[in-house]
């Protein structure tokens, strides 16, 4: 199915004149809106926890809205309600677990009782928060908190095209000097999807749109046929691409690449330079959390002060003090965020226009971002989204996914993908350096030591479960979401105890394996269950 799905953008001759799937007459070109959706693995089996925080907002504040703007976009136009999501495995797994779901009600009344027991002004300029809490929650209900079914029922109906991650978002330029390891991300994350879909993946969101020389190869070996790139990765690829990154190229191994355009994501993801930033949006760094004695939030069972994901003031001026900041005001922003689609989408159509000007090609506009932008980061990001949805025909542009653009078999440029990521400058310094480079020879050691070992037969059941957690340890220590905070300076502290944890348990995991008289079964069934990840992992893909 695979190889007659592509056949013909591998083999066709590259011609001057891309063929368009629609008529120039009804759409100017094609806007394809990229979401990479992914929490680092941070199962924690304590209430309260930093970690369950993460996910939860993210439930909150992102998932649960998305999914509503494009459930209600499907309704009133479904020929035009098109997007690209990245679900990564580590998410997947967390969406997945029965436990975590069973503690979201929970964390959503510890939310609610916190703003009930506001004063009565506050409690006022809070009632949105209130009401969206109510709102969100209520939807959980309704799919009994299984996300992934509504996930799975949009792929199905091809209004989503669902892609894969590396197994832990690891960065897969580092690991490059042991293959296997990254064969071990990619074919682990490919297993671990079609256990939960039913279907392998065709498209992959490498780890901050990484690349190196010959990654398309390992990644065509594996059954993946389309990724996105950073547009450095395209613009700089040999021979130079002849629509720039207004079209996807096709590596020699087989395998299509699709490039940010910067153009199309610089109003969305710029606080400073793009819509977030506009004062009538809620501000993100003034929470609740921050506000509240300590003996408050202990009396909840939350251990110091930290974000609640309560937060109702606006922006106000950049240059006002969070002390100051006005209270948020919900009908203003949706309005604001309805201008701003507009305003993006007529921005575009200029785009578009200025392209099919100087080139009889129908130009493709990819523009990939972090899922959790829309919604956690940008409050009114999901209200943007879904005005994108609902109007971009009335701008001549026609919504695609990535696996629908390439359906037709169109004629794709030959061209080699330069390295890359989305870093800054395109380059991998932000996951190499003085902050992080040390966790490079770490993991290096760690992966030569596991690819090494698995030259070796172990037979028995109990030397399988060694071998299968030792891997779960290792790919949970390759994870770049550790050396971004580390370079970013946030929770450094729980970055850095992360990495040592899990390569601690590898290397303990590793004697034992050697030496078969120390097994401490306990040790083995406690992490087990905390690091309960990847139950179809496979040793064989960490083999020569």
């Amino acid at each position: 199915y695979k190889e007659l799905f592509f056949i013909k953008f591998q083999t066709k001759k590259y011609k001057k004149n891309m063929n368009g799937q629609y008529p120039k007459k009804n759409v100017l070109g094609q806007l394809a809106i990229v979401l990479h959706a992914h929490l680092p693995y941070v199962r924690k089996n304590e209430k309260n926890s930093l970690e369950e925080d993460w996910l939860f907002q993210a439930i909150l504040e992102c998932y649960i809205p998305l999914l509503q703007a494009i459930e209600s976009s499907k309704k009133e136009n479904p020929l035009n309600t098109k997007l690209t999501i990245s679900l990564s495995p580590t998410l997947l797994s967390l969406l997945d677990n029965k436990q975590i779901q069973e503690t979201f009600p929970f964390w959503i009344k510890t939310r609610n009782d916190f703003l009930r027991e506001l004063p009565q002004k506050e409690k006022n300029a809070s009632a949105f928060l209130m009401n969206n809490l109510n709102d969100k929650y209520s939807y959980w209900e309704e799919c009994s908190g299984n996300l992934i079914e509504k996930f799975r029922v949009l792929n199905r109906s091809g209004n989503l095209d669902i892609l894969t991650c590396a197994a832990t978002h690891g960065y897969l330029p580092i690991l490059r000097e042991n293959p296997e390891t990254v064969k071990g991300q990619i074919n682990t994350a490919i297993r671990s999807h079609e256990n939960i879909f039913g279907t392998k993946p065709l498209g992959i969101w490498l780890p901050e749109c990484a690349y190196y020389e010959n990654l398309d190869e390992i990644l065509f070996n594996s059954g993946i046929r389309y990724a996105i790139l950073d547009g450095h990765g395209i613009l700089n690829a040999t021979p130079r691409p002849r629509y720039g990154v207004y079209a996807p190229i096709c590596s020699k191994k087989g395998v299509a690449f699709f490039g940010r355009d910067s153009e199309s994501t610089l109003p969305v993801w710029s606080a400073k330079d793009g819509f977030p930033g506009d004062r009538v949006y809620r501000e993100f760094h003034k929470d609740l959390g921050w506000e509240l004695p300590a003996t408050k939030l202990q009396e909840k069972g939350i251990s110091c002060k930290r974000p609640l994901g309560l937060k109702f003031h606006k922006i106000t001026d950049e240059n006002v003090p969070l002390g100051k900041k006005e209270f948020y005001l919900e009908t203003e922003a949706i309005k604001k965020a309805e201008e701003h689609a507009d305003t993006y989408l007529q921005s575009r159509l200029k785009q578009l226009e200025k392209l099919t000007l100087s080139s009889s090609f129908n130009p493709l506009l990819v523009a990939p971002f972090d899922a959790e932008l829309f919604g956690h980061w940008w409050y009114e990001g999901p209200i943007f989204l879904k005005n994108i949805l609902k109007k971009s025909s009335r701008y001549l542009i026609k919504l695609t996914n990535l696996k629908e653009f390439l359906m037709p078999s169109p004629n794709l440029q030959i061209c080699d993908p330069s390295p890359s990521s989305w870093g800054q400058g395109g380059y991998h310094n932000y996951w190499i350096n003085d902050a992080n480079a040390w966790i490079v020879p770490e993991i290096t050691k760690a992966g030569s030591t596991f690819v090494d070992l698995c030259k070796e037969n172990y037979n028995s059941d109990l030397s399988t479960r060694l071998f299968k957690q030792a891997a779960r340890e290792l790919l949970l220590s390759e994870s770049s979401d550790w050396s971004f905070i580390l370079r970013a300076g946030t929770t450094t502290e729980l970055a850095k105890e992360r990495i040592e944890r899990h390569l601690f348990r590898f290397w303990k995991l590793v004697e034992m394996i050697k030496n078969n008289s120390t097994i401490n079964l306990k040790f083995l069934e406690d992490i087990e269950e905390e690091d309960k990840v990847f139950l179809e992992i496979n040793i064989d893909d960490w083999r020569k």
